[in-house]
């Protein structure tokens, strides 16, 4: 069974909460890391709790949710190996996926209504990496986790 662990802030523990009911129905074990509540908290905790579970393969894939999705996406692309996507439609969902190989969708729960949000988790969750020329943009960005500037001139030609 694939597994995503799911992250959120105050403003995204009510869609949180719709949402992992609907992804286990998907066939996906979850792991809930918090917030588990509606009581004011920081997005950066969870991003970061998000990504770590990822990056250290706990999971294959996260959503993080806060007000907007763009701040816990940030705090989420500090981790390196992550590559969270902050998404509010569907192309969006399909293209992070099958370009970028996102394994962290980030939404934003003042943006989106449940039945958009499940739209975008399920195109997002059955959309796969194409790979091909897309592959050597994501070792770029490895590069640049890695803060390997000389392995990222490299990658990208400009040696």
């Amino acid at each position: 069974m694939k597994k995503i662990v799911f992250g959120s802030d105050h403003a995204g523990f009510p869609l949180k909460k719709e949402l992992i009911p609907y992804v286990k129905s998907l066939e996906y074990q979850v792991t809930d890391l918090g917030t588990f509540s509606t009581e004011s908290t920081d997005y950066p905790i969870y991003g970061k709790k998000v990504g770590e579970a990822v990056v250290k393969e706990k999971s294959n894939l996260g959503i993080a949710i806060c007000g907007t999705g763009i701040g816990i996406s940030i705090a989420a692309n500090k981790v390196p190996g992550v590559r969270a996507a902050c998404v509010t439609n569907l192309y969006g969902a399909e293209y992070s996926r099958k370009h970028n190989n996102a394994n962290v969708l980030a939404l934003g729960a003042r943006i989106l209504n449940i039945d958009q949000a499940k739209e975008i988790v399920k195109k997002w969750l059955t959309t796969e990496f194409e790979g091909g020329r897309h592959q050597r943009r994501i070792d770029e960005i490895s590069a640049l986790d890695e803060r390997n500037e000389e392995r990222f001139d490299q990658i990208a030609n400009l040696n």
